[in-house]
């Protein structure tokens, strides 16, 4: 019997979570092995928000000015009203904001920043990255762990890190809280070209992001692709709008009372595909030994802080950061990781949760959002500075403090 090939870190899931983690190991100078269940590395989707949270960490590990080469960096935030087309609220990104937190918000198309995290885990000469490896199976061993995979190869290795997602193996294993929830909502993603917006007066903020806010929708639309293409994403709860016609037809009229920039935006997007909005509510217990979780597979979190990337990319830096505070002690390592992720990744999930709720109401709720929300300074920033100003690369220093 072929002995399993043996590595000192494992991950499983070539996504930006994997990714990230395989790097941020590889500078702390640990050899990873990836294990990703597609055909090929790369990433699918549309746009991504990056906050400075994650731009520490980005620039941190050297590929901030490879990921922004392509990106955009929107000079405001805006929350509009999706029914009037009239602004509710501001979030100035521009020079108070990069005094303030030391990076601009940028947003990018997935596949750069993946392909940006890609090139240069290749590049470490630590990261050895095997796709077509799907993993059906994890298992503890001593020392370690083993991982078992669809085509029959095994991997064993001194600490695995599952990176696989919301529907993780290994997550399933390590944490019983009864699976995901669906929120009812659903989310339609996609680009268009940004002349597709000229007829009803293009892009309503060119050199800004929006969320346009309504009973129980809302799309966001921001540029991407240095300014070429708009991303949008275009979101509504099916218990509130049920419907037996197809998909295309039901997002049509779920939309048709918003004022012209939103319908027209939503009625130029592909509505074959839609995804299911999903989450979990927090749950301890990523870790076990010498096996850990990280990203959506810990903690899958709701789109409305824009943070599950952010968050996933956070834990990559804690991650090796632990292991290098805990030399030799895997177990230690990990656990020292969930114990400092945990409490940061539970507000973050639980406020998502919140965020979605203010967005989405309708009648005298949204009044009084509107009157709570329009009095406030474009540079007033205390509203994020918890999300914004938290610094995972400083966390390293608190480690080696309490040891």
């Amino acid at each position: 019997m072929t002995r399993p090939e043996r590595s000192e870190f494992l991950v499983i899931g070539g996504g930006i979570g994997g990714l990230t983690a395989a790097l941020a190991l590889a500078r702390a100078g640990r050899p990873v092995r990836v294990l990703e269940r597609a055909a090929r590395f790369g990433e699918i989707g549309a746009g991504l928000q990056v906050a400075p949270n994650a731009s520490r960490v980005l620039d941190r590990l050297g590929v901030l000015p490879d990921v922004t080469r392509d990106a955009f960096f929107p000079r405001r935030l805006v929350l509009g009203d999706a029914m009037t087309g009239e602004p509710i609220t501001v979030l100035e990104t521009g020079d108070a904001f990069l005094e303030r937190f030391g990076y601009r918000y940028f947003v990018t198309h997935r596949a750069d920043l993946h392909r940006a995290i890609q090139t240069a885990c290749e590049d470490s000469g630590l990261v050895e990255l095997l796709p077509s490896k799907h993993v059906v199976r994890v298992e503890p061993r001593e020392g370690g762990a083993l991982a078992v995979c669809a085509d029959g190869t095994e991997y064993e290795t001194a600490a695995l890190v599952a990176a696989d997602g919301l529907h993780s193996t290994t997550g399933d294993m390590l944490i019983d809280d009864g699976g995901p929830v669906d929120s009812g909502y659903v989310a339609y993603r996609g680009t268009v070209p940004v002349e597709a917006l000229a007829e009803h007066g293009g892009l309503r903020e060119p050199d800004g992001m929006v969320i346009w806010a309504g009973p129980s929708l809302h799309l966001v639309q921001y540029p991407v692709r240095r300014g070429e293409l708009v991303n949008q994403v275009a979101t509504f709860d099916t218990r509130r709008y049920p419907s037996e016609e197809d998909i295309g037809c039901q997002i049509e009229r779920v939309f048709e009372r918003t004022c012209a920039a939103v319908a027209h935006g939503v009625g130029l997007m592909d509505h074959s595909r839609r995804w299911p909005m999903v989450d979990r509510a927090p749950a301890a217990g990523w870790t076990s030994g010498s096996i850990t979780l990280i990203g959506d597979a810990a903690h899958p979190m709701l789109q409305y802080l824009a943070q599950g990337a952010c968050q996933a990319i956070e834990d990559s830096v804690v991650l090796a950061d632990s292991v290098t505070a805990h030399p030799g002690d895997v177990h230690a390592a990990f656990a020292a990781y969930e114990a400092l992720r945990f409490p940061r990744t539970s507000r973050v999930q639980t406020t998502a949760r919140t965020w979605g709720d203010i967005l989405h109401v309708d009648g005298v709720s949204a009044m009084m959002r509107s009157a709570l929300l329009s009095p406030r300074a474009g540079d007033d920033f205390d509203i994020v500075d918890w999300l914004y100003g938290y610094d995972p690369t400083s966390l390293a220093r608190e480690q080696q403090l309490t040891r």
